[in-house]
């Protein structure tokens, strides 16, 4: 209550919610409560909450759009901070464009923006789940692109409410992970290296990638996204496809018989369901091939 008091004097009360249901917060609509739950939608508040957390050793987790994690039945302890940072500025140097988005921008309404603006490149990022903060975070792919090939600069924070700035090279991009998986920084907004396209194209691509993407992906089913990282030397879908993975469920978690690579939420599913089937998969595909596949999501809580 303590703690409460303090947070009620320096942050929105409207934006702070006790013994929160996660799964209001995550694409899988599955997950326990969250102790202490708070919208950040200024720097400010991110900062003091911060202070306070490491004042008084209480653990904290922040997160986007809750698209790409698991939050386990147990749930959270201590504060759990949603960034809802929101910006979006362009400004033109000569052939180049620079678009400033904040961490808590979702990537569709960016991708509609630059196209009102006639602005391409971003493409390829309009179907992307959830914000462009997340994005970043795990260096987000489609179609050949990733978030590395148009990013220009972040700023961001460290735990200590410092800010800082990263190029791009201190971004330190892999496939699916960035320097913000280490847990040392939280992204508050990204620059993005664009250019002038034309209109027509850049909704003609924007269509046909989300064609594409319902085509071959379940959204008719909460999920999220692709449960599994690419192998090295294989496709992940593949291979579970290839050992009869596909429908195969437990409780309400089930392998997507449109794209074996997900895992969906078949209804009333718990995250047991979830991670109980993650576990299957990954055995069941080491026993029949040897080879060992590895999660993209990231699973957050109590275990």
């Amino acid at each position: 209550m303590e703690i409460l008091e303090l947070l009620r004097k320096n942050v929105k009360e409207s934006n702070i919610y006790i013994d929160e249901n996660m799964s209001k917060h995550t694409t899988f609509k599955t997950g326990g409560k969250a102790d202490i739950f708070i919208k950040i939608d200024n720097i400010d508040s991110l900062k003091y909450i911060l202070k306070l957390s490491k004042e008084n050793n209480i653990p904290i987790f922040v997160f986007g759009n809750g698209s790409n994690i698991l939050v386990t039945d147990q749930g959270i302890r201590g504060i759990t901070c949603k960034l809802d940072i929101k910006k979006f500025d362009v400004r033109e140097e000569g052939n180049d464009i620079f678009v400033t988005c904040g961490s808590g921008e979702k990537n569709a309404l960016i991708a509609q923006r630059l196209l009102e603006r006639e602005i391409e490149g971003f493409e390829f990022a309009s179907g992307i789940p959830g914000t462009i903060g997340g994005a970043v975070k795990m260096n987000a792919g489609a179609f050949g692109k990733e978030i590395k090939d148009i990013v220009y600069k972040t700023v961001c924070m460290d735990y200590d409410g410092n800010l800082h700035e990263l190029d791009l090279k201190g971004h330190k991009f892999e496939y699916r992970k960035s320097i913000f998986d280490s847990n040392k920084y939280i992204i508050l907004e990204t620059t993005f290296k664009l250019k002038k396209g034309n209109k027509d194209e850049i909704e003609r691509r924007i269509n046909e990638f989300a064609k594409m993407r319902k085509e071959k992906q379940p959204y008719d089913k909460p999920s999220a996204g692709s449960t599994f990282k690419r192998g090295e030397n294989f496709i992940t879908a593949k291979l579970i496809d290839e050992c009869g993975l596909k429908g195969k469920q437990i409780g309400g978690a089930k392998v997507s018989e449109k794209h074996a690579g997900f895992i969906v939420n078949d209804g009333n599913a718990t995250s047991q369901d979830i991670l109980d089937l993650i576990e299957y998969v990954k055995k069941e595909v080491y026993r029949q091939t040897g080879e060992k596949i590895e999660l993209e999501i990231e699973v957050i809580g109590e275990q």
